[in-house]
């Protein structure tokens, strides 16, 4: 099924953008909100390009922003990239810690738990680095 320029859901999807925005507008500046891996893409009935909103204020110490979630197994960081580097981002990826570079900036990631480094990988799509981390088991 091939979408029209005008698809069924294109309002729906412009409300939820307006939701979000509204959201992370209202937050109280102390609380630090990030919202990382988060697209909506709209088309825009008179044409225009679409939005990008900040949340909080704009970061200034040099640092790519992320998140890590640890499960029983596993531990997962997500982070927001540059909208322009000028290299492909990388991931160094040791026991204890992991480096993401996007071009001469490093961000370095401690570990709360030892991860094995052959069965962990990472994948950049649409601005976003999806890492994820198989934790060294103990026996």
């Amino acid at each position: 099924m091939q979408n029209s320029p005008n698809g069924p859901y294109d309002d729906v999807f412009g409300n939820l953008a307006k939701i979000v925005e509204d959201l992370v507008r209202n937050l109280p500046e102390s609380q630090q909100a990030r919202v990382i891996g988060y697209t909506i893409i709209t088309r825009h009935a008179a044409g225009g390009d679409p939005e990008i909103f900040c949340a909080g204020p704009p970061g200034d110490d040099g640092e790519v922003p992320y998140e890590v979630v640890e499960t029983l197994d596993d531990i997962f960081i997500t982070a927001a990239l540059p909208s322009d580097p000028k290299n492909a981002p990388t991931v160094d990826i040791e026991p204890d810690r992991v480096h993401i570079l996007v071009d001469e900036q490093v961000t370095t990631v401690m570990l709360p738990h030892p991860i094995d480094r052959i069965h962990s990988t990472y994948r950049v799509h649409r601005g976003v680095m999806d890492i994820s981390l198989r934790k060294v088991q103990v026996h």
